[in-house]
């Protein structure tokens, strides 16, 4: 089946992620599975839940259309290189993880050369082995097939629920407006979650 992501496309995605990577490889080929599984379904019509906030989520703002100021893209902060997909309006939905075996084995040598890089102890030798595993891990994650690259599950439970307008509220700490679901309340006062956590700590 044809890559539903053009050659133009990716260079655009790149272009406005900044750089070219295994991360934002996996991120193209994540928006091409939703292509794949919702139908290519407009951007108003897909929401994207990451569980990750690795590069790789650029590529589906941008070539999916989900973005958090039009409520959906959603982050779950997990940890996991995982993405779900849902259609809005049939509830069609999809979780795609990655595949821990489309790395090929890479992962150790690479961190330990990523820890040497950052460092600044890496020999050049070692700066070369990294760059070439780089390539030919971002090279790998843009040709493996869909279903070698992800383990998918069919989800269906639905899209989350669309964000609601809620009343504001003043943090009676800091005076600042807060989103009512964003307030907590300590010793009889609202307040908002940076001074609720700031109060409970000096406790």
């Amino acid at each position: 089946m044809p890559c539903r992501i053009s050659p133009e496309q990716i260079d655009a995605t790149i272009a406005f992620h900044g750089h070219s990577c295994p991360g934002l490889a996996i991120g193209i080929r994540a928006a091409e599975l939703a292509l794949r599984e919702l139908d290519n379904p407009k951007d108003t019509e897909i929401v994207a839940v990451v569980e990750t906030d690795m590069c790789g989520v650029d590529a589906l703002q941008f070539l999916l259309g989900t973005t958090m100021g039009k409520g959906n893209l959603i982050h779950r902060d997990h940890g996991k290189m995982a993405f779900s997909f849902f259609r809005r309006e049939t509830g069609r939905g999809v979780r795609a993880l990655l595949n821990p075996d489309s790395r090929r084995g890479m992962d150790d040598e690479m961190a330990e050369l990523m820890k040497k890089t950052g460092s600044g102890k890496a020999t050049e030798a070692e700066k070369m082995r990294m760059e070439e595993l780089r390539a030919s891990l971002q090279h790998r994650f843009m040709t493996l097939p869909l279903d070698e690259m992800f383990q998918v599950t069919k989800m269906d439970q639905g899209a989350p629920r669309p964000p609601r307008i809620l009343q504001s509220m003043v943090c009676e700490h800091c005076g600042e407006t807060t989103m009512e679901s964003r307030t907590r309340r300590f010793a009889g006062q609202t307040l908002c979650i940076p001074c609720f956590q700031m109060v409970e700590q000096k406790i």
